[in-house]
């Protein structure tokens, strides 16, 4: 007999059985069949410690059933790790709104997301707001669609402005900080101070992500132990160089996969 996960029970099979016996002896009906992260059509013999999972496409799986197939395509032992993670997003516009989405899909377990100001038309170009959401304090508006993603995470939101002495003291319980700031006098207070609190933690900034350049002149740069920051370093927002959503979201993406790697020991 071999041991195997299905739909995150703990089931036992003869040797030789393929998915396809997997699939009728456990859901019949399923559409979608997912092994080791992988989604496939075919029929291949199961080995032990395979995790499989059993969809059947327009049903809602019980809540025990939803968080185990929302990380189904996840590589194995990422959710594991994530589940039991932290990271603080610091600002939610264009960078820091996809990122904490980012995070909330990748199963991070606890997301503190920290912002002062209010959802208006302008945001809408490039940051995870919609119309109706228009003067809803942020991180109000951002944790309804978050709390729609997963609602398996543990989420803590700070409607304020971050000074320079409250740092230590937000971010005190977070592995990981998303420096998502519009201004580089905020940014560059924020990255400088982190690093001389918290040295053994990771924060990761971004800067020149605005217009419509090549993403390829996109980098990482590396500025001590565990601070790095996203982009180009140029192409700062100014007059006739706008913020959109095709590069800021590129950069939301390279800091979210940074924060990933860093809390599953990649880094």
């Amino acid at each position: 007999m071999i041991n195997i996960t299905v739909n995150e029970k703990n089931l036992q099979f003869e040797e030789g059985k393929t998915l396809l016996d997997v699939k009728e002896a456990v859901k019949p009906d399923a559409d979608v069949i997912i092994i080791n992260g992988f989604q496939t059509t075919e029929n291949t013999e199961i080995n032990e410690g395979d995790s499989i999972a059993l969809i059947k496409k327009g049903e809602i799986p019980s809540r025990e059933e939803m968080e185990f197939l929302m990380a189904a395509r996840h590589t194995p032992g990422i959710h594991s790790v994530l589940k039991k993670s932290s990271a603080a997003v610091a600002g939610l516009g264009g960078l820091g709104s996809n990122i904490a989405i980012n995070l909330a899909r990748m199963g991070v377990g606890k997301l503190k997301i920290i912002d002062f100001d209010v959802v208006e038309p302008s945001n809408l170009n490039r940051q995870q707001y919609f119309i109706h959401q228009i003067g809803k304090n942020k991180v109000d508006a951002l944790l309804e669609t978050l709390q729609q993603i997963n609602p398996h995470l543990e989420y803590e939101c700070e409607n304020i402005y971050i000074t320079e002495d409250k740092v230590e003291e937000i971010f005190l319980d977070y592995q990981v900080v998303l420096e998502a700031f519009d201004k580089a006098e905020n940014k560059a207070m924020l990255i400088g101070k982190f690093m001389r609190v918290f040295p053994e933690k990771c924060i990761i900034g971004a800067s020149g992500v605005a217009g419509i350049y090549d993403t390829r002149s996109m980098g990482i740069r590396q500025l001590g132990q565990n601070a790095y920051i996203v982009g180009d370093l140029e192409n700062e927002a100014r007059p006739g160089r706008g913020l959109m959503s095709t590069r800021v979201a590129v950069a939301a993406g390279i800091q979210s996969n940074l924060a990933v790697r860093y809390l599953t020991g990649g880094l």
